[in-house]
Parts: C-alpha cells; structure tokens; sequence
C-alpha cells in the first residue's frame, strides 16, 4: 500500500476503475470501518480500492489488508485530490450528507453508494439513514443494502506471519523484565494468538488475566493500546495503533525496513529496532534478522522511552469531525 502525496499515483486502468472511499476522519472512526472496506476488497478484488484518509492513518489502512492505496484527505473543506476523480464506484462512509455526498459527487464517480439525503438527488436511491444505529454495523449495512455484502463482525487485526513474530521465549524475559520493574504487564494478540498470548504470560509468570487475545478484536484493542504506558510488539497492526494513539513503543523488524513501514522518525517516544537487513516477510521462520535482536536492546530501548508529545493543535478545527 501506497501514500500518494499531491501531484503524484498511477495513470487509472480504464479496464479497471478504481473503488474511493472517504473516511476524512479520525482513528476511532477508520477502525469502525474496518469491516466495510474489507467487504469492498472482497467484492472488488481486481479494481485499486483507494481510501480518502488523513495521512497519518495509512499504515493503519495497511493493516487492515483491504486498502491499495491512502490519498490524504482532512475533512470536507477541500475537494478531493485529482488521483479520486472518475472512479468507477464512490462509496460514502463518512457521513450522511450532504456536504460529503457532494463532496464526492464533484469527483465525477459512475456510482454512487451513499445514505440518502433529500437535498442530494444521487443519493436518492440509498438505504435510510438510523441515528442510533452502531457504527460498525451502520457502514456495512449501507453496503449490504447496496447489494455488497458486509460482515460486521470482521473487527480484527491480522496476526504477523512468522517470519515477522519474534520468539514467544524473549517476549517472556521482556515481560519478566517490566514486572520487576513494577510495571504491570498485559499480553495481546489476534484471534489466533490466544494460546501463543498464554505462553508468553506462562512463561512470564503472569496471571492468565494478563492475556487479552482474540477478545473483542481491534477496538478493544485499540483502547488496550490506548490506556498502555508503553507498547513491545513486531511490526504488525499494533505497532501502528500505537503509532496512532501516541502510546510510546519499541518496535521489532526483521524482514522489512522500518523506513517503509516504522513509526516516524520525528516521534522520539516510538523506537524502531533493527538488524539492518531484509528478507521475506511472509517467510514461515522468523527472520534471522529480527532473531539478531536480543532482549537486553529490548528491554534498553524500553527503558529509554521519553513520553509523548502533546499533538500539535488541528488546523481548522472547528471543521474537523463533520459527517454531513
């Protein structure tokens, strides 16, 4: 998955056109949305899905393994980069109109899938907008009733392949480590990670309370990240949450550069570790690189960590948010 900053992307496939999305907002809002943009990858798996974001949501983008593509997008105040126009489907999981229909609609797409808002005819065939309806279950029933099927309940973050997924062992000593230091100490991990969680937190001596895997998918998550006062973890969804969230982290890569994938390097309070070399992330034996980091530069690193920045102010703030 790409960036695209202004002026730049690919010349569109008119065999292909491209699926756009908007989500203009923040990162609550592109984890609600999870399950509807991998029902749109699912339906659309040869046409580039192309997501209208803020910048700094990409990598979490990446992680949810249904998005080609991020082209920056703050709000509803400015028209969408030129790389959105003429898509062959618009899919409005913003908000309800019309300022977002419009916003859209001035793209040119072929189609328009959208709640319906009297004061914007295109949307006029689109399912009724529920003020109460949960958000998760709102975007994908937009797209069900569009004729697109959706599964709300695809929440969760893919787990690393192996060969990104540093031995459950040093995990253990890491965990050992923070404890004695009087931290305590919760293990995470996918719906398929709950007995490799158990063995970390066995390993650790930790309670079986202290594992939360595969319960509650990315949102609970999220607010587990959220409230940590650091983050271990590979480079996998969690790194970006973290990234997102501001939640101080070291961060573990072998096969891939942190330069593509890492935490900014202007977050002093996120730290990347790597062997400087590069191999097959999708291997199905952790990557002699990522093995070449040993727990004592973990667990230095960790101590090291400085606390977050406060964010800087949002510009024009009174227009962020909006999901008209």
């Amino acid at each position: 998955m790409a960036v695209t900053p202004a002026g730049l992307g690919s010349a569109p496939d008119p065999a292909r056109p491209a699926v756009v999305v908007l989500r203009a907002l923040g990162l609550g809002d592109l984890l609600t949305a999870v399950p509807a943009l991998r029902a749109l990858a699912d339906a659309f798996p040869r046409h580039p899905r192309l997501l209208a974001t803020p910048a700094a949501l990409a990598p979490l983008a990446r992680a949810s393994g249904a998005v080609d593509e991020v082209v920056p997008a703050e709000g509803l105040y400015e028209p969408l980069h030129r790389r959105l126009h003429g898509a062959g489907l618009a899919v409005n999981l913003h908000g309800h109109g019309p300022e977002s229909h419009e916003l859209l609609l001035a793209a040119e797409p072929r189609r328009l899938v959208a709640f319906a808002h009297p004061a914007v005819p295109a949307s006029s065939q689109g399912p009724r907008w529920r003020p109460d309806e949960h958000e998760v279950a709102r975007w994908c029933r937009l797209l069900s009733e569009s004729g697109i099927a959706a599964d709300p309940t695809r929440l969760d973050l893919d787990a690393a392949s192996p060969s990104r997924r540093w031995p459950p062992e040093r995990f253990a000593e890491v965990a050992r480590s923070e404890t004695a230091r009087g931290r305590r100490v919760i293990v995470t991990g996918g719906p398929g990670e709950a007995e490799l969680a158990a063995d970390v937190a066995a390993r650790a001596g930790l309670p079986s309370g202290a594992v939360h895997a595969g319960q509650g998918g990315v949102l609970t998550i999220a607010r587990l990240v959220g409230a940590a006062d650091r983050v271990v973890c590979g480079d996998t969804g969690i790194a970006h949450l973290a990234t997102a969230l501001r939640t101080p982290s070291v961060v573990l890569f072998g096969p891939t550069s942190p330069a593509l994938w890492g935490p900014p390097p202007d977050r002093p309070w996120h730290r990347a570790l790597w062997a400087g070399t590069s191999g097959d992330p999708h291997g199905r034996l952790p990557d002699p690189g990522l093995l070449a980091i040993d727990v004592d530069q973990v667990t230095e690193a960790l101590a090291g960590l400085p606390a977050a920045e406060a964010p800087r102010p949002a510009r024009r703030a009174t227009a962020r948010g909006r999901v008209a």
